[in-house]
């Protein structure tokens, strides 16, 4: 008897009007697909970059693809993942049985991967206990998404950094530049700047503005082995029978 398909992993990105977004995203999916070779791995995004989500879809249902695997490139449960993506999701073709994955975080791989590029910048284990770190995120008006941001800031600063404070580039504060003076305030040694954020974009750059008064700013997330790891991660979840599918 032969092995069902497994299902086409479909991720879905927001796009950016900043091409390096695109090609970050891009080679985040080449990341993926070497960690798991046969897997088919697609890519779509809300908008500003082809191909569009909906053209994915339609072009996988032409085919004849049934199963579809749904993954937001989001951090944070926030308004794109509770709300765009399952209204696209809801007008792809009604052949395809989709499930959408949960974000990618939190995930104690997305911390070593903030980690990662904070070493790959210059720090180093031993820098650890004096140096202040500013988790520096996108932003969100939504509660849920900055409670989450803290609560990965207070968990980080229990692994031995000097302290870790939240900050965001948009909706909420404090912004970057504040918290890198309130570290500084608290005495901490060096202070270094962890962009939460998958790709380079508008407020990504923003992120490296107010980073100017920090000893050391780290890279995006982009595509670390740890990144491509939670993608997996969250396929392999949402292929467990008790999600529910979107469609027939």
């Amino acid at each position: 008897m032969s092995r069902p398909e497994r299902p086409v992993l479909v991720v879905i990105a927001h796009g950016s009007r900043d091409p390096r977004h695109a090609a970050t995203v891009h080679a985040l999916v080449r990341k993926v697909r070497a960690q798991r070779p046969g897997l088919r791995v697609e890519t779509g995004f809300l908008d500003f970059a082809v191909p569009s989500v909906q053209r994915v879809l339609n072009s996988l249902a032409a085919e004849g693809v049934r199963d579809v695997v749904a993954l937001p490139l989001l951090l944070t449960r926030a308004f794109h993942a509770k709300s765009d993506i399952p209204a696209v999701l809801r007008e792809a073709p009604s052949r395809l049985r989709i499930r959408q994955t949960e974000v990618l975080g939190p995930s104690p791989l997305l911390t070593a991967a903030l980690e990662r590029r904070l070493y790959e910048a210059g720090l180093t284990p031993a820098d650890k206990s004096s140096t202040g770190v500013v988790l520096a995120s996108a932003g969100s008006t939504d509660p849920e998404a900055i409670a989450v941001i803290a609560d990965i800031a207070r968990e980080w600063r229990h692994t031995g950094w000097c302290a870790v404070r939240p900050a965001f580039a948009s909706a909420s504060l404090p912004r970057t530049e504040d918290a890198v003076r309130e570290l500084r305030a608290l005495g901490c040694e060096r202070v270094a700047v962890a962009p939460y954020v998958l790709a380079p974009g508008f407020l990504p750059d923003r992120i490296a503005r107010g980073a100017a008064g920090a000893d050391v700013l780290a890279d995006v997330l982009g595509p670390a082995p740890e990144v491509a790891r939670v993608l997996l991660d969250r396929y392999d979840e949402a292929r467990m029978p008790s999600l529910q599918a979107i469609g027939a």
